[in-house]
């Protein structure tokens, strides 16, 4: 029975960091939104995110599972290190890093840009697991379905209220990799 409750717990932490790490797209998703953004838009920016919210991960856990076998015992350590400077990061950048990272996502280099930008920090936390030697594929395709939905929620969201709803959508996401990262060193 204590194995059923260590793969829910897995899957609930996964799935809590793949929410964590779509709140990214869906906090910049509502500025895109609110610019004016069409349904086939939507679609190509969601689709553009879900990749590289797969690819990203995907790059990072092959990075931590090497690092893992490099640093051994302290392996929890760096990894629960990691994950509280990103989360930090996060809720900084969510307070005082302005909005400067709104790109033309009408072009394609700009959808680009901007899928690469909200999955840089899966590469991060796919590292972290990586020294975990988390479940690779569920966790990759997880980090890819929350960061594909959240992207489409938060372009759905500008686009049909037009505030500024999402501005601590960020800030929340790092919260829960900063809480999971004190959970992994202590």
């Amino acid at each position: 029975m204590s194995v059923v409750y260590e793969r829910l717990g897995e899957l609930l932490t996964i799935a809590l960091m793949a929410a964590a790490l779509g709140m990214d797209a869906f906090s910049l998703g509502i500025g895109i939104g609110m610019r004016g953004v069409r349904s086939m838009e939507i679609f190509r920016i969601s689709l553009l995110v879900a990749l590289f919210h797969f690819v990203m991960p995907l790059l990072g856990i092959v990075a931590g599972q090497y690092a893992g076998e490099l640093l051994g015992g302290l392996s929890k350590y760096v990894s629960g290190s990691l994950l509280v400077l990103l989360g930090g990061h996060m809720i900084w950048n969510s307070f005082f890093g302005g909005n400067e990272r709104i790109v033309n996502y009408r072009s394609f280099f700009g959808v680009l840009l901007f899928s690469l930008s909200v999955s840089v920090d899966s590469f991060s936390v796919g590292v972290s697991l990586g020294m975990f030697h988390s479940d690779l594929l569920l966790t990759v395709i997880a980090f890819a379905v929350f960061g594909g939905i959240m992207s489409i929620m938060g372009l759905l969201l500008g686009r049909g209220v037009g505030s500024r709803l999402g501005e601590y959508g960020e800030a929340a996401g790092g919260a829960i990799l900063l809480a999971f990262g004190l959970i992994f060193i202590f």
